[in-house]
């Protein structure tokens, strides 16, 4: 689940703080770094979470309608098809999330308002509104309704995103990646599967999971060569001039120039400069762009690049 446009981003992370930090000590590093990613994981089991939550709390708000001193004809006979979700149900019974849920002790119990104000959120939109009239009885229009709500409602929602934000340092750039993997999740969901359908695994294979590592691991034993070749193709600029952030961008960028030879050229360089369009300054894109050309060529002449 956790992809390697998310790795870079973490790896990128890891590193900056790793000099910042100063205290040169590569181990404790690179469990900060398996961290953020567990907690990246954390956040699609939340996402997951929240959905029978929020249904959990319209239950418990109509159940308590009824009980009161002098309930409404509708307080009695409510609609229940949005507590009544065949989705939801699955989900809640889903052995995975359970297990994951049990283990790494997630949980909403301490975010009372935020759930209600997502619950709010959708039982005052027309998608909430158009399930309730929709006559159609079935498991797929639960399941369809759910990805609606996901896709439309929580996605990109500023709200969400500022208070996951603030609950997790962690999740600051991690939100709208996870959000396309919850969505993909609830689209593979099937009836059939029961409680024993499957979620998304934290990596997609070992080699994900070593390409983390390698990458951190190299961009840091090899950061003096890196800087060195960086200094050099940089015309005009002294090193001390250049935006840091800049510097571990492209000594990161090297590191996976030239350990994995498996991952084209282009990818590569695209994924880092479209990562200093977010993480540094206006220009960076443009200047790394220009120094990693150069000492892509470089590499070439020197046999030392294999790849295309």
């Amino acid at each position: 689940m956790i992809n390697r446009i998310l790795i870079r981003i973490k790896v990128l992370q890891i590193v900056y703080s790793y000099y910042q930090n100063g205290n040169n000590d590569l181990k404790v590093a690179e469990n900060e770094l398996l961290f953020s990613l567990r907690k990246s994981y954390d956040l699609y089991h939340y996402f997951l979470l929240l959905i029978i939550e929020v249904t959990n709390l319209q239950n418990r708000i109509l159940d308590n309608r009824k009980h009161k001193l002098m309930p409404t004809d509708e307080e009695l006979n409510p609609n229940t098809k949005f507590i009544d979700n065949r989705f939801v149900a699955q989900l809640a019974q889903n052995e995975s999330l359970q297990k994951y849920v049990k283990e790494q002790g997630i949980s909403w119990a301490n975010d009372g308002d935020f759930i209600k104000s997502v619950l709010e959120l959708i039982t005052k939109s027309d998608i909430y509104m158009e399930y309730l009239a929709n006559e159609e009885d079935s498991y797929a229009a639960d399941k369809e309704f759910w990805r609606l709500v996901f896709k439309r409602l929580i996605c990109g929602n500023e709200m969400i995103e500022d208070y996951l934000g603030d609950k997790s340092i962690y999740w600051n750039d991690d939100i709208e990646i996870i959000q396309t993997f919850t969505l993909k999740t609830i689209k593979k969901f099937t009836e059939e599967e029961g409680s024993k359908q499957e979620l998304l695994p934290m990596f997609k294979d070992l080699e994900d999971h070593s390409y983390a590592i390698k990458l951190f691991r190299n961009a840091i034993t090899n950061g003096k060569e890196y800087r060195e070749r960086i200094t050099r193709h940089m015309a005009n600029w002294e090193a001390e001039r250049v935006a840091n952030m800049d510097m571990i961008i492209m000594q990161i960028a090297l590191a996976e120039l030239m350990s994995f030879p498996s991952i084209p050229v282009n990818v590569t360089l695209n994924e880092y400069i479209n990562n200093a369009k977010f993480y540094s300054t206006p220009k960076s894109s443009t200047f790394i762009n220009g120094v990693l050309d150069s000492i892509v060529n470089e590499l070439k002449k020197e046999k030392l690049l294999l790849k295309h």
